[in-house]
């Protein structure tokens, strides 16, 4: 049983290398400024994402039935929608604003960069170089986070029920999925940050670049994603 228990927390951890995973958080790192920024909203991601597989796997096995493969269908096919909104969104970004970038510190050791959009300036102007760091909580995040767990839970609650007898250790498992998936998340998003944060250096059209091909790549993993489950 422990075992079982390890593995399904490293499944967990394999899990939020999904393609469309990926996609999302790759999507929504591009806003970010800090690689800290975007652990923690990979973090948030991960929150979202446990929480509505735990909730759903826990409801559906506590009654002792399966999800409709109708309506699992049907939340695949609403998250292609979302990865294609997230797709447009970052290359609506790219072709509306003329972005630069300053890398600077706030009195703290760790030094991070921001992106500056001056479209519609005649001027660089310095007051629009004055900003305050967002300390919001990422519900945005959290959202598209709960929608991959809903769309994911079908799936997991197969895998558990054919795996695991027992109703409390079938409950554990997909906790230790869910927390496995975060840690993932939360290292692949340093991993997708990397690129972002060196491109600050002056390389405005390397991060350009970056951005774009997120959003084509997340664009067209959502549109892949509605044409398999339609046609």
């Amino acid at each position: 049983m422990i075992s079982l228990l390890i593995l399904g927390f490293l499944i967990g951890m394999r899990h939020a290398m999904d393609a469309d995973h990926l996609a999302a958080v790759a999507a929504i790192s591009t806003q970010q400024n800090s690689i800290h920024s975007t652990i923690k909203h990979g973090l948030v991601w991960g929150l979202g994402h446990t929480t509505t597989l735990f909730l759903f796997g826990s409801m559906v096995i506590w009654m002792d039935t399966v999800i409709p493969e109708q309506l699992a269908n049907y939340l695949e096919i609403a998250v292609g929608f979302m990865l294609i909104a997230l797709g447009l969104d970052v290359l609506r970004r790219v072709i509306r604003d003329r972005v630069h970038f300053h890398q600077h510190q706030h009195n703290k050791p760790d030094a991070h960069f921001h992106a500056h959009s001056h479209n519609g300036e005649s001027n660089h102007q310095q007051s629009t170089h004055q900003h305050s760091h967002n300390q919001k909580f990422p519900f945005r995040t959290l959202f598209i986070g709960f929608m991959h767990g809903m769309a994911g839970s079908a799936a997991l609650i197969l895998i558990t029920m054919e795996t695991i007898d027992s109703l409390w250790a079938g409950m554990l498992y997909m906790l230790l999925f869910g927390f496995g998936s975060m840690l993932g998340m939360a290292i692949i998003s340093a991993i997708i940050a990397i690129p972002l944060r060196a491109s600050a250096n002056g390389l405005t059209w390397m991060h350009n670049g970056l951005q774009t091909g997120i959003g084509l790549l997340t664009l067209g993993l959502g549109v892949t994603v509605i044409a398999q489950l339609l046609i």
